[in-house]
């Protein structure tokens, strides 16, 4: 069967539509748990100077460890199933994240720096790390599904921009929440003051999973019972497009999450920012407009992808969004634009804030295609390796947490706006992509007769 037979046989158009919806649902609910990671760790990092990114990084290790895993349970399990696995064990981690605040604060782990830890952080650290397996296990779900539902190439990018248009709104919505609820941080704020959040999260995901265990999804990469078993030659890492991607998906994560991570502590940081009035809620404010512009960009990809190719639309955005971050360094602190922010006290609001923090948000447009378009061309080619590639994706999606955290460190020893050079390097690597390591240079491969048949032992 060709790739995009699935995508476009009449047969399956009305099943397609509905597993498109359920799709685009899931992509939400990845949005909104990844989301949730940055704000709190302003909470935390009142409390331990060195924690801001440190929730975020759990969040993302998890990707590490659960990709190749998440993968194997495509092919094992089905997409549903893990779809269903995936929001059982993400209501357990916000769960986890919710006892944070309810005790441990007064139970001494281990010291860091002379700071004594407590073990309501190690429990909270504990929960983004099971919502991180969420994530993954829902990422390495709608990905390919999506891509395949488009049926490959454009089409395929078409629907992975729109999926990721509900991926944005979620992430738009998230740190405007949470810095409604949180507004000024103070020595007394702590995860009880963000409670309702995490219990509509829980409930979100009761909900998401009583859906989507009544929808009906294609199945094309689950295994057989009494099927021959087939050992191949060859294998996703055979692919040189596919591998030079898989470092892209590690690189872009790390772009993503840390253009607005840093924003936001570099905003609540009033020394730094000059922002001397409910610091965190308007960054979690001005945060919000970045996932909101990613939002504006996807959907505006969406309405061109058919015709512009991946390829064009990751070169110009990559080497937009470097001249973006160019202005944001050398553009000086004291040149202030509005923008606009929310706290429970003053209601909505505009913000006066550096204009780096503009060019920075504007980066979300740039970003928004990123992701799609990268996956799009690294898995182009692959037929019957597409779900060992799709869990080998998820794994690297670890840049997320790794990429940031370095940024971070650099912010807190170099300065904030000096720490987006690393968000430079990486932006460089995404253009190299996308003007050369793109290209399927492996085509002898085949990807969808058996290749080699594993011959049982005699009996």
């Amino acid at each position: 069967m060709k790739e995009s037979a699935i995508a476009t046989s009449p047969s399956h158009k009305q099943g397609n539509i509905v597993a498109i919806v359920a799709m685009f649902f899931l992509f939400a609910m990845i949005s909104f748990v990844t989301n949730l990671a940055a704000p709190l760790g302003t909470i935390w990092k009142n409390s331990y100077e060195w924690s801001g990114m440190v929730g975020n990084f759990m969040n993302f290790f998890a990707y590490l460890i659960m990709g190749i895993p998440a993968g194997t349970m495509l092919t094992r399990i089905g997409y549903k199933k893990t779809a269903l696995w995936a929001m059982a064990i993400g209501a357990v981690g916000v769960f986890l994240q919710y006892l944070s605040g309810l005790f441990g604060g007064d139970v001494e782990t281990f010291t860091v720096s002379g700071t004594p830890v407590m073990l309501n952080f190690i429990i909270y650290l504990l929960g983004a790390f099971v919502c991180g397996f969420c994530v993954c296990m829902l990422n390495t779900v709608v990905n390919p599904m999506l891509n395949m539902l488009g049926g490959y190439g454009k089409k395929g990018n078409q629907l992975l921009q729109l999926g990721g248009s509900l991926n944005s709104l979620a992430g738009t919505l998230t740190p405007l929440f949470v810095g409604m609820l949180i507004g000024t941080v103070t020595k007394q704020t702590s995860m009880s003051d963000v409670a309702p959040l995490l219990w509509i999260a829980m409930g979100v995901f009761v909900v998401a999973f009583i859906i989507i265990s009544f929808v009906n999804i294609p199945e094309p990469h689950i295994q057989k019972k009494g099927a021959v078993k087939v050992k191949n030659t060859h294998s996703a890492w055979s692919f040189r497009h596919t591998v030079l991607g898989v470092v892209g998906i590690f690189f872009y994560v790390g772009i993503e999450v840390g253009i607005p991570g840093v924003l936001i502590f570099y905003l609540s940081d009033p020394v730094a920012s000059g922002v001397t009035e409910n610091g965190t809620a308007v960054a979690g404010a001005v945060a919000a407009v970045y996932w909101l512009l990613m939002l504006v960009g996807r959907l505006s990809s969406s309405a061109i992808s058919g015709k512009v190719s991946s390829k064009v639309q990751l070169t110009v955005v990559s080497a937009t969004a470097i001249v973006l971050i160019l202005l944001a360094i050398f553009m000086p602190s004291s040149i202030r634009v509005s923008m606009p922010a929310y706290s429970v006290e003053s209601g909505f609001s505009m913000a006066q804030v550096p204009i780096s923090a503009l060019f920075l948000v504007l980066c979300g447009l740039c970003t928004s295609v990123m992701w799609g378009g990268i996956f799009n061309l690294a898995v182009e080619g692959l037929g019957k390796y597409t779900a060992q590639a799709s869990g080998i994706f998820m794994m690297m999606v670890v840049g997320g947490g790794v990429m940031p955290l370095i940024q971070n460190a650099i912010a807190d020893n170099v300065g904030y706006m000096a720490s987006y050079w690393l968000v430079i390097v990486m932006l460089a690597y995404l253009f190299y992509y996308a003007i050369v390591g793109s290209k399927n240079v492996n085509k002898d491969i085949p990807v969808n007769e058996e290749e080699e048949l594993e011959i049982p032992d005699a009996l």
